[in-house]
C-alpha cells in the first residue's frame, strides 16, 4: 500500500460475499415473505411504506416489489429486507456467505489492531445478520462499525468523505475494497486508498482478500 493503514473499509456483495448469495437466495427470499410480512406487522412497517409512497405513487408492496426485481438501492427496501431477513437468520433457513480468504484476512487485520468497517447498499441492520450467521460463524466482534446508503450513495465520493470523518480517521489512512469499479473511482476521488476487488479474474486489482499484505 501506499502509506499507513489504520482501517479497512470493505463492501459486502461481491468482496467479502457471493453475489450469487444476494441474488439467488436472499433477494428472493424477501420476496415471497414481502407482503405476509408487511401485513402482520403493521405499525412497524408502516413508516418504511410512507417513505415508498413519498417516492411513487400506487400501492406501495407493489412497488417495493418492483424495486426487489430492479435491484434498487433505496433505504426503506433495504431496511425491510433486513427485518425479514432477520426472522430467517433466526430460525437457520438463511446463513450467511462469507468467502473463507475473506475471513481470514479479516481476522488477521484484526489481531493487528486495524479498525474494521463495512459500507454496503445493503441496511446496517442486514450487513449485521450476514456476518452475525455467517458461514463462518458470528464475525460481528471483528468489526467497528456499519454504513449504509444514509450516509450517502455509494459512487459519490462525499458519501467517503463523510465515512472518513465517521471513523476519525484522514481519509488516506483508509482502505476501500469493493467489487465495483464506480464506487472504487469515488472512494479514490475522496482520498482513500482503494483496491479493487475481482474475483473473477478480470480487470481488478486483486482477485481475493488473500493477497492483500498491510
Amino acid at each position: 500500500m501506499p502509506g499507513p493503514v489504520k482501517a479497512v473499509l470493505t463492501d459486502i456483495e461481491g468482496t467479502t460475499s457471493s453475489i450469487a448469495f444476494v441474488t439467488d437466495t436472499l433477494f428472493p427470499y424477501a420476496r415471497t415473505r414481502l407482503a405476509d410480512y408487511v401485513a402482520a406487522h403493521p405499525a412497524e412497517t408502516a413508516p418504511l411504506l410512507d417513505a415508498v409512497r413519498a417516492e411513487e405513487a400506487g400501492d406501495p408492496v407493489e412497488t417495493l416489489l418492483r424495486w426487489i426485481d430492479e435491484d434498487r438501492k433505496a433505504t426503506p427496501l433495504k431496511t425491510l429486507q433486513g427485518l425479514i431477513w432477520a426472522e430467517g437468520y433466526a430460525d437457520g433457513t438463511l446463513k450467511g456467505h462469507v468467502y473463507p480468504d475473506a475471513v481470514d484476512a479479516l481476522r488477521r487485520w484484526h489481531a493487528q489492531g486495524l479498525a474494521l468497517y463495512v459500507y454496503s447498499s445493503g441496511s446496517i441492520a442486514a450487513q449485521k445478520l450476514i456476518f452475525g450467521y455467517s458461514n463462518a460463524g458470528d464475525l460481528t466482534p471483528l468489526f467497528s462499525g456499519y454504513f449504509d446508503t444514509s450516509s450517502g450513495p455509494k459512487r459519490d465520493a462525499q458519501s467517503y468523505r463523510h465515512i472518513a470523518g465517521e471513523i476519525g480517521l484522514p481519509a488516506a489512512e483508509i482502505l476501500f475494497l469493493s467489487d465495483n469499479a464506480q464506487e472504487i473511482a469515488a472512494a479514490r476521488a475522496a482520498g482513500m486508498q482503494v483496491l479493487h476487488i475481482d474475483r473473477d479474474g478480470g480487470s481488478g486489482d486483486i482477485a481475493s482478500f488473500a493477497g492483500i499484505e498491510l
